[in-house]
């Protein structure tokens, strides 16, 4: 093609014409995708779980399909010749797995989270080490705002200043691909309680019986009631896990120290709202103990004995 006095190498009207077609193509389809998309958020605009599990999955599976049809409408367009898209293919996949091993890695990590169930928007995980809740789920990144964890965890990287499961106010994006090389934590996923557990030092010489009842109190006022959960929760949590019903009660349990005996009650609470619940069990249990007069123990040196004290004063000095 000869043009503004230039040979043009590999242009001519045939091209032209699929270049052409291929733009009206690709805005046809991003049109529809995007008409569908904001369609459904029409539709299912309210807030509840159920929702936006279901506004989610239905705009990625218009996304999907959106990105296929591209796909091959545009190979349908440009390799008229099954030779030529063979060899292109060829030459495009070896391309690819040279230079983006990453986004190539992280677009098949993509669809084994989908198959596997790993995860899904809305989900607490913790991935690639980040902890928090799912908020988008992409074809080369996960979005996830980001929460705080126990001081018992404070060590981690990058450090966290939140010192609870509430959020931080940071949005992380994660690489898909981090499913390959690191465990994936999911918190919500089969079972949406956690096991939790406080613990109260206590001196020997308190009364015990009365600090358990307490803290079983308290923790009985805050926890999952056994007998609400749902019975596939139940059935579920035993087909899997291999955990008793029994467990899923609150219950004390002692240790013995050099300093002081520590009781530790583990009950199970909602993934979400752990703090508040713990918060409101730290106030119980204060009020109860400063009722019947028991404190709680610290570290403390008990003298037991001292040596025998003389006092002698000087003798004094005989007069000249």
């Amino acid at each position: 093609m000869h043009f503004l006095g230039i040979d043009w190498v590999g242009v001519n009207a045939d091209n032209g014409r699929k270049l052409l077609l291929s733009l009206a193509f690709i805005a046809i389809v991003v049109l529809a995708s995007r008409l569908l998309r904001g369609l459904v958020s029409l539709l299912l605009r309210r807030v509840d779980h159920a929702t936006v599990q279901t506004r989610f999955w239905t705009r990625q599976a218009i996304s999907l399909a959106a990105a296929i049809i591209l796909i091959l409408g545009l190979l349908s367009i440009w390799f008229s010749d099954p030779t030529r898209l063979a060899t292109a293919a060829g030459l495009m996949s070896a391309g690819l797995a040279f230079a983006l091993q990453q986004p190539v890695t992280a677009i098949a990590s993509y669809f084994v989270i989908l198959r596997g169930n790993t995860f899904t928007v809305g989900d607490r995980i913790s991935m690639g080490g980040v902890r928090g809740d799912v908020m988008r789920l992409g074809f080369i990144q996960t979005t996830i705002m980001e929460m705080g964890e126990p001081p018992a965890v404070q060590g981690a990287d990058p450090a966290v200043w939140v010192k609870s499961r509430q959020f931080t106010g940071r949005i992380v994006t994660v690489s898909n691909a981090k499913i390959f090389a690191e465990p994936v934590y999911n918190y919500t996923r089969d079972f949406p309680f956690i096991w939790e557990e406080m613990a109260i030092p206590i001196t020997y010489q308190a009364d015990r019986v009365r600090v358990e009842a307490i803290m079983l109190e308290a923790a009985k006022q805050q926890s999952v009631d056994p007998d609400s959960l749902a019975a596939e929760y139940k059935e579920g949590l035993q087909a899997r896990f291999g955990v008793e019903p029994i467990d899923l009660v609150p219950r004390v349990f002692y240790r013995i120290t050099d300093n002081w005996l520590e009781l530790t009650v583990r009950f199970i609470v909602h993934t979400h709202g752990i703090r508040g619940a713990k918060d409101a069990m730290s106030r119980t249990i204060i009020a109860e103990l400063d009722k019947v007069g028991i404190g709680i123990a610290s570290a403390t040196y008990d003298i037991v004995g001292f040596p025998p004290i003389e006092i002698r004063s000087a003798p004094s000095n005989p007069a000249p």
